[in-house]
């Protein structure tokens, strides 16, 4: 993959990910794909923040969805290449302080295949 389809597999996560359509981010997703996040760390302790497989993530973005029906991320930056994704973005939900969130996107063969997000 280029730089610049890569940017687009980032532009489809974020449409995905802020009109909550969870079937549509997934199908950026290789079936085996692996993902940390400190907020995961957080609410499931058994996972030390890390998951595994499209039930995972499917399981973990529907419960984000249902608890957080305001959530929303604005992108500040994109940088890619031909194999990874660096997202900088803000997390909006109604009621909190915004949030920076640095996230990392691993492609391989056009899906997702490892992700790791980043934030103090």
């Amino acid at each position: 993959m280029s730089a610049q389809q890569n940017k687009e597999i980032a532009i489809k996560w974020f449409e995905a990910f802020n009109k909550h359509d969870l079937e549509k981010l997934l199908t950026l997703y290789h079936n085996e794909a692996e993902h940390f996040s400190p907020k995961l760390k957080i609410r499931k302790p058994e996972t030390n923040g890390f998951i595994k497989g499209k039930s995972a993530l499917h399981y973990w973005w529907e419960d984000a969805f249902k608890r957080l029906p305001s959530l929303k991320y604005e992108v500040i930056k994109l940088t890619t290449d031909d194999e990874q994704i660096f997202m900088e973005y803000k997390r909006h939900v109604m009621g909190e302080e915004i949030l920076n969130v640095g996230e990392v996107l691993e492609i391989k063969n056009g899906l997702i295949i490892a992700s790791r997000v980043y934030h103090g």
